[in-house]
């Protein structure tokens, strides 16, 4: 069990304290709030990946969803813990240097020049429902995958791992944008994927879940909920919520970016009339 966690918490701050020193010297007219956003969306896209990776691995291994195991359910639990916890350090990094650039030259008294409790109480109040589900995948998730599962349902924690399949995509969109590639064809097109991977994974996922449960049992899907424990659908409902909620914003801001390029393109057409 430590190995795991020792290999993880070496391993994802090791990998974004190197790619700060190596977009640092490659983009030398990159300031600190560019290079860590980046570093931060690299190393959140290869913890994805490898959550993913994990999780068809599992799912594709266990012919009997409650029954059968897989080492990686436990393995990449204890793998991507430490993972939790860097990247809300990442997460607050990022954000103290972007208000500390988006401030330099105000006269404020170094509110946001220095590390201070306004700047921790900041980054509580923007970020606090991302806050709120790492910290319960770390504090609610991962002891119940370790140590309250007694062993069943190792299929449904693959399921979980899927569901980060999206997160490469929102990252790489953060990139592009960081480069200066949010009116390109592959930033359209990385937004689809966005929209298409998020919804199939993250929300469709979970009456695949309750499908297969139902397909091991006998039972039609509809039924299934009330052969499950309480604490099972509350649980599930608890992680889906928020799921929905970003999907409703990713749709909101893929529509927004729908009508600013059909404004402009309406302008640059009629320029040309003209």
């Amino acid at each position: 069990m430590l190995p795991g966690v020792l290999c993880g918490a070496a391993f994802f701050p090791g990998l974004f304290f190197g790619l700060r020193k190596i977009l640092k010297s490659t983009f030398a007219h990159w300031g600190d709030a560019d290079v860590v956003v980046v570093s931060e969306r690299v190393v959140s896209s290869i913890h994805a990946s490898l959550a993913t990776a994990s999780g068809v691995l599992i799912v594709t291994s266990c012919r009997n969803v409650m029954t059968d195991r897989h080492w990686l359910a436990d393995g990449f639990a204890l793998f991507g813990a430490p993972y939790m916890a860097y990247d809300l350090y990442a997460m607050y990094l990022s954000y103290y240097h972007h208000h500390r650039r988006r401030r330099e030259g105000e006269s404020v008294d170094g509110a946001y020049r220095n590390h201070s409790l306004q700047t921790v109480k900041g980054f509580l109040s923007r970020d606090r429902l991302m806050i709120l589900h790492h910290l319960a995948l770390l504090l609610v998730f991962m002891p119940v995958t370790l140590f309250f599962r007694r062993g069943l349902g190792d299929f449904f924690i693959g399921c979980f791992f899927i569901t980060e399949c999206s997160t490469p995509f929102v990252s790489l969109g953060k990139i592009l944008i960081q480069l200066g590639l949010d009116e390109s064809r592959l930033h359209r097109i990385n937004g689809v994927l966005v929209l298409a991977s998020f919804f199939v994974c993250r929300i469709l996922l979970f009456p695949f879940m309750y499908w297969m449960y139902g397909r091991q049992h006998g039972i039609p899907l509809h039924t299934v909920p009330s052969h499950l424990p309480l604490h099972c659908n509350v649980g599930n409902l608890a992680i889906l919520a928020p799921q929905v909620y970003w999907f409703i914003l990713l749709l909101r801001k893929a529509r927004r970016l729908y009508l600013r390029q059909r404004k402009c393109q309406g302008g640059s057409d009629r320029a040309k009339k003209e």
